[in-house]
């Protein structure tokens, strides 16, 4: 047994902690004609995922094939499918995150990567560094064998006709919170058979951005925080907003203090309160038990129930 500080109480965690996995494809105003594809996407990765940490991969390995999966979906705003910024480009964000040390690896402003979510591993694990952005990114995933693709292998019909409508709208701007966007961000959490919790976070940034904007995503305590003390968080949203408050590493503060739901749910209130922004987080306390909130028309998101059975909802 592990002995830690929970608030003010002293609590035990046992070296045999439930399996857990959580997963999001994004909280925005979701078309309703996209509902299944979004909820098909999020069941897939579970499906495939969720017996494989039975079979003992860790919760890094864990989220990072579970974003993977997703980032290959052409349903979501991440590798596949991400949105266009203001040039018509590609450009993505990812980070990875380790409750067990705190480690992270992150990429910002990337393109012709399908999986920017495992590039960012490589940084965490294989350079000094904990994050590479735009060209210098490029650089160290081509000596990392990343495959760099053609761009129109990541554009879909859909994101080139959406970037037409909007493109010369004077009215259009990147937050707004309720526009028929078809996605958002993606992003997994983990907890393995040894406790150690790991989140994981990927998008392609908001429609007709800035060339070189980046968003939450990539940022440690704002897109994904993990710590194996208080818990692991993975968010989506209107990241101007996230950033503000932090608030993954928010939530996971407020794990040791209260249950993991009430965490979330006051999490998306001080994103709202302090922030003025729009979001959904998911999550794993030290002790294993799920949060998830938003405050969003819709987040897609799903997880595995204590019989083992992936639960899938979208509203």
């Amino acid at each position: 047994m592990r002995e830690y500080l929970r608030g003010c109480i002293l609590t035990t965690k046992d070296e045999h902690m439930p399996i857990r996995l959580i997963i999001h494809g994004g909280a925005w105003s979701i078309p309703d004609a996209m509902d299944e594809a979004h909820l098909g996407g999020v069941q897939h990765a579970l499906m495939t995922v969720y017996p494989k940490l039975q079979q003992g991969i860790s919760a890094l390995d864990a989220v990072e094939l579970a974003v993977n999966l997703l980032e290959e979906n052409a349903t979501f705003d991440a590798g596949r499918g991400a949105f266009l910024n203001e040039k018509g480009e590609i450009e993505l964000d990812a980070i990875i995150t380790d409750g067990a040390t705190l480690s992270f690896g992150a990429v910002a402003a990337v393109q012709n990567l399908l999986h920017p979510v495992s590039l960012a591993r490589k940084i965490m694990e294989e350079t000094e560094h904990s994050m590479l952005v735009g060209l210098g990114a490029q650089a160290f995933a081509e000596r990392m064998g990343f495959e760099s693709l053609a761009p129109e292998t990541l554009l879909t019909e859909r994101e080139l006709a959406y970037f037409h409508q909007i493109n010369k709208d004077p009215d259009f701007r990147t937050h707004h919170p309720f526009e028929p966007m078809p996605s958002d961000t993606v992003g997994a959490v983990a907890m393995d058979h040894l406790g150690n919790l790991a989140a994981a976070t990927s998008t392609g940034g908001t429609p007709r951005k800035m060339a070189g904007r980046v968003g939450d995503s990539p940022i440690i305590g704002a897109g994904a925080y993990a710590d194996n003390e208080s818990g692991a968080v993975s968010t989506t949203g209107w990241g101007e907003s996230i950033m503000k408050v932090l608030l993954s590493k928010t939530v996971c503060d407020r794990m040791l203090q209260m249950k993991a739901h009430q965490a979330a749910k006051e999490g998306i209130d001080i994103l709202y309160q302090k922030g003025k922004g729009y979001g959904g987080v998911i999550g794993i306390n030290a002790l294993g038990d799920y949060a998830f909130a938003y405050n969003t028309e819709k987040m897609a998101w799903g997880w595995i129930d204590e019989n083992e059975v992936p639960q899938v909802r979208i509203r």
